[in-house]
């Protein structure tokens, strides 16, 4: 991404010494960092390409929170094909050869489409939350039409983010450096602007609601406690059968049901005795307990049935904070040391990092495009299957 100054005074050599380098052929080091970076996009382009295709061809991934999912894998997408490639180039010539316009382009697809990409997982992180804290109601509200208008507003923000920086570049000496695809600035507010709108933000939010979304699987898991006590109540003050599953792993239906109650005796068909109707009030009045105790015993059982959903919510929820967790992680890692050095280096005259660190820490970014992908792919059962069946077809037309 090269969002202002993150490739700063780079790639700028004199004519002597790229014409000696194009004599004497590229070093070994520079063709493995080409293939190496050549791979990532590959890669990348390959398992974005999957993810949409499984959303699009498999039915059961019809869901509103998976089209935010298909919109991200399009987003990176865009970073595989149109911002990597030309990265790649633009290292290995250590030089910018394809003219200002192309540059103006590239560089409004990178910090457009990195900025986009990051905020994305914001907007993931919202429906989630969303879907846990208020899952009934919000239940109703998670359509489609409500997942698009998400997107929406997720590009239009990526825009005013990434429009600033580059009507900077068309009022500083940037546009002057032929040589160079590069956005310098030296204005602390500019550096805000850019920076807590790309990241910082958009970072602040999602660990708020990860934390948020962590208690609330907390909460779940605490009636989940509380679901296994009551079922151990159910089946030791009722006359109810047990269940032959462990605590917590029973029927989804609602759990154990009582007994059937013991059929009435048969009438005779003879008019009785005084003394054979006071034999029948018996079984009469013990039907009518037994039938209390009938009703009762589905009330527990009812009850207990009523526990059941929370168990049940809480470890898919739980499980959907934990990729979430990963998919944090995998940001953080990706994106923060390069954030860090862009507000070392535009607030401190005195710093500076070399190419090869503003290189490495720029592709670092890029490498979160690979990551996304992968976490849904390894943690998703529903994503793993239609990723085997895709794989299976292909190999087969083959």
């Amino acid at each position: 991404m090269d969002f202002p100054n993150c490739t700063e005074g780079v790639f700028a050599t004199s004519s002597s010494d790229y014409d000696s380098l194009e004599a004497a052929g590229l070093p070994t080091s520079k063709i493995l960092l080409t293939l190496t970076l050549s791979i990532v996009a590959i890669l990348t382009t390959v398992i974005n390409c999957l993810v949409i295709t499984a959303i699009v061809v498999t039915r059961k991934l019809h869901h509103p929170a998976n089209y935010l999912i298909c919109s991200l894998a399009v987003t990176d997408l865009l970073v595989a094909v149109l911002v990597m490639p030309f990265s790649i180039i633009y290292i290995q010539k250590e030089s910018w050869d394809m003219g200002q316009v192309v540059c103006t382009i590239w560089l409004s697809v990178d910090i457009t489409c990195c900025t986009c990409s990051i905020l994305h997982l914001a907007a993931i992180a919202i429906d989630r939350y969303r879907a846990i804290t208020d899952a009934v109601e919000y239940s109703r509200k998670r359509t489609g039409a409500r997942a698009g208008v998400m997107v929406a507003v997720v590009w239009l923000l990526s825009i005013l983010i990434s429009l600033p920086p580059l009507l900077w570049r068309y009022h500083s000496e940037d546009s002057e450096q032929e040589d160079q695809c590069i956005i310098t600035h030296t204005h602390l507010a500019f550096t805000l602007y850019s920076t807590l709108g790309a990241f910082y933000i958009p970072l602040l939010l999602i660990l708020i609601l990860y934390y948020k979304i962590y208690r609330a699987a907390q909460t779940l898991y605490m009636r989940r406690e509380a679901s296994r006590a009551s079922r151990h109540s159910c089946m030791t003050n009722g006359s109810m059968i047990p269940s032959t599953y462990p605590a917590g792993d029973g029927d989804v239906d609602g759990g154990p049901r009582s007994p059937e109650p013991l059929s009435p005796p048969e009438k005779s068909v003879s008019e009785p005795s005084t003394e054979e109707r006071e034999k029948v009030r018996v079984p009469v009045k013990t039907l009518k307990s037994k039938s209390r105790r009938r009703e009762s015993h589905r009330t527990e059982s009812r009850r207990c049935q009523m526990y059941q959903g929370p168990r049940i919510s809480g470890s898919r929820e739980r499980k959907a904070a934990s990729t979430l967790g990963l998919i944090l992680g995998a940001f953080v890692i990706c994106w923060l040391p390069f954030f860090v050095k862009e507000v070392i280096v535009n607030t401190c005259g005195a710093c500076s990092t070399s190419v090869e660190m503003a290189d490495f820490l720029t592709w670092l970014g890029y490498l979160n495009s690979l990551i996304n992908p992968l976490i849904y792919t390894i943690f998703n059962e529903d994503f793993k299957k239609a990723f085997q069946r895709l794989i299976r077809c292909k190999v087969r037309c083959y």
